[in-house]
């Protein structure tokens, strides 16, 4: 089967644990106070929709990180760009949960929660905000390493024409993995998609995160337990220019 047509034929399919340890009633009382005020809310109907209005701050522009975890790397990233409008997706409530304790009484902005399956708003996105996100996210996820899961990860052929479609001419894609199978197969398929081209150009690029991209409790697991992580950049290339170039960088990663 050829690339284009898993793409067609292949859908992310949300395979997570929705709750783990029972919310102490503290916890509870920000999903019923703090949530609903966070919550990303796309008006009614199928009319194009500027997400940049939708944050309670004047932002310029806005990214998405799916699958933020306990929240550190969001807040950090919400907190270091007041500027910048951030959506955070997590179908796990106690994600969700830590995150909302960490914001404390000066509630951002520019931060907007999906707290559950992203794949709803992000079909939204495709089709009302084409080219709205700046940057996009995706650290650490779930490596689904049995070859017949492979299917589930976030990063692949089922996901990389929405991430395509929403994402701006010139916009980043950073992905991170512990698993270097995943990060085989993560930078495979994305550098064959024409709309991305891998912006390493040493192997220090890969091997070191960069300043701007603060460590998670998922990387201090891994250094704990001796894993080693990498650090993937992608560009969405111009809409008039799309190709096979990001398969010239493979090289450079062996």
């Amino acid at each position: 089967m050829a690339l284009s047509d898993q793409r067609q034929d292949q859908r992310y399919t949300l395979h997570i644990r929705r709750q783990g340890r029972k919310l102490r009633p503290g916890q509870a009382e920000l999903f019923d106070t703090l949530l609903p005020r966070l919550t990303l809310k796309l008006p009614p109907g199928n009319d194009p929709v500027d997400l940049r209005g939708l944050f309670a701050a004047k932002v310029a522009a806005v990214n998405l990180e799916i699958g933020f975890g306990g929240g550190e790397h969001l807040l950090w990233q919400v907190r270091q760009n007041p500027h910048i409008g951030f959506i955070g997706a997590e179908p796990f409530v106690n994600g969700v949960a830590k995150l909302l304790a960490a914001c404390g009484k000066d509630i951002p902005g520019n931060l907007l929660l999906i707290p559950g399956d992203v794949r709803p708003v992000l079909d939204q996105l495709v089709a009302r905000a084409p080219g709205a996100i700046s940057r996009l996210f995706i650290l650490f996820p779930d490596p689904w390493p049995k070859a017949r899961h492979h299917k589930r990860r976030i990063l692949g052929p089922a996901t990389l024409d929405s991430f395509a479609a929403i994402l701006a001419d010139g916009a980043d894609l950073r992905f991170a993995s512990d698993i270097m199978d995943y990060i085989d197969w993560s930078l495979m398929h994305t550098c064959q998609h024409p709309a991305f081209i891998w912006t390493a150009s040493k192997a220090a690029d890969w091997r070191q995160r960069p300043a701007d991209w603060p460590s998670t409790r998922y990387e201090k697991k891994a250094i704990i337990q001796g894993r080693t992580s990498a650090y993937l950049s992608f560009r969405r290339q111009n809409r008039d220019n799309n190709g096979l170039a990001g398969v010239k960088r493979l090289a450079k990663y062996k």
